[in-house]
């Protein structure tokens, strides 16, 4: 099994780690992103996740298929979460291995833009004075 994509409440930077760690690899490329105190100026108070969980799944894997044959990855995983989340918390995960740093540093950031463009995961920022949807995808 060269892949690990999952959605759930609870996502670690470990988890993916774990994962992808391989002795055949040079190359282990971590991005976590973590939830932000403030927006433009205000103080977020937290985020609200939510997804088309089938779809979703289904495009995080394509992207995972995709930057494993382009980038010769030997593992990857993606994880995002659902549900709220506060500021300093993280709610998603790229982790790739691959033979040569190089090629795990464009796989990493190949797989987080483009989970980031076309997987259909909603996000919900919440302020003192109000909240918003941002981040829609298709």
């Amino acid at each position: 099994m060269n892949k690990l994509i999952k959605i759930d409440s609870n996502v670690t930077v470990q988890q993916a780690l774990d994962f992808v760690e391989t002795p055949d690899c040079g190359g282990v490329v971590v991005f976590s992103g973590n939830v932000r105190n403030n927006t433009k100026g205000r103080k977020v108070n937290k985020l609200f996740f939510e997804c088309y969980e089938p779809m979703a799944l289904l495009e995080m894997d394509k992207i995972a298929d995709d930057a494993i044959e382009k980038f010769a990855l030997k593992k990857i995983a993606m994880l995002h979460i659902v549900g709220e989340k506060q500021p300093g918390e993280v709610v998603v995960v790229i982790a790739v291995a691959a033979p040569h740093r190089a090629a795990a540093f464009d796989a990493c950031e190949y797989a987080i833009d483009t989970l980031k463009e076309t997987v259909p995961i909603w996000k919900k920022e919440y302020f003192e004075d109000g909240e918003v949807w941002v981040a829609a995808h298709p």
